[in-house]
């Protein structure tokens, strides 16, 4: 699996993204809750075999970054993993990582040290403040 970083306005991005944000069915996933993105998004989008397995758009927020309206093929874990694993290793100057978690992604995010702050009825707010950062 590849993992493709693109900016919130890049003709690609569109490119591989438009077949499923505007699926009915993959909106309905996501609570009919419409996709969005501006130009200071950073957009990490999971393949394999030039298929699509998922997305995660990070948005910069005051405080470091937001995850939100993500999407995941089939709710694999790996996908889960690799996209989370490359927005830590690309952001790990960044104070905090926040992210709107979808409950069935729960596990994952905590296994890859995020931490619950507050839950909702669809979704757990969890953050990842990077610790070592401020050992230093």
């Amino acid at each position: 699996m590849d993992i493709i970083r693109l900016n919130g306005e890049d003709k690609k991005l569109y490119e591989l993204v438009a077949p499923l944000i505007m699926n009915p069915a993959i909106i309905k996933q996501n609570n009919n809750y419409p996709y969005k993105t501006e130009k200071d998004y950073i957009w990490y989008i999971a393949t394999d075999a030039d298929k699509v397995e998922g997305f995660m758009p990070l948005k910069p927020t005051f405080a470091g970054y937001h995850i939100d309206n993500y999407y995941i093929n089939d709710n694999k874990q790996e996908t889960i993993a690799q996209l989370i694993e490359t927005i830590l290793e690309e952001h790990s100057n960044s104070n905090k990582i926040t992210a709107l978690v979808k409950k069935p992604h729960v596990k994952e995010f905590k296994e890859l040290g995020f931490s619950t702050w507050l839950e909702l009825k669809l979704y757990t707010k969890m953050d990842y403040k990077n610790l070592e950062k401020k050992q230093e």
